[in-house]
């Protein structure tokens, strides 16, 4: 009889997480699914049982399952935070092209024009 133990830890989300830490995350459950994987091919090549085999391939395909679920929200997590910089810096340098016309003087090419 094989038995097969998985461990999966779970991610924790907050709002200040940086990008290498999503990065780190995401790299970490990626190896942990591919992992998964690797023994949810051992386990069809093992002396098991049918009954075994096919309970241990559905512990193995739920918690890839949850890894995927997992991954998939990190990886919008950090699509949402690379928009959110690329928002910040359109909007930052769109403030300084607002004000640098003829019509719209900014501070150094302002004239002062008196009658």
């Amino acid at each position: 009889m094989t038995t097969i133990n998985t461990s999966t830890s779970g991610v924790s989300q907050s709002s200040s997480s940086s990008s290498s830490d999503v990065s780190s995350q995401i790299s970490r459950l990626t190896s942990q699914i591919t992992k998964l994987q690797q023994q949810l091919k051992d386990v069809n090549n093992s002396d098991s049982s049918t009954e075994e085999k096919q309970k241990q391939q559905e512990q193995l395909q739920s918690q890839i399952q949850m890894l995927q679920a997992q991954l998939a929200q990190l990886q919008r997590q950090q699509a949402e935070e690379a928009t959110k910089k690329q928002e910040a810096k359109h909007s930052d340098s769109g403030s300084a092209k607002v004000a640098d016309g003829v019509n719209r003087p900014t501070a150094e090419n302002q004239i002062n024009v008196y009658i």
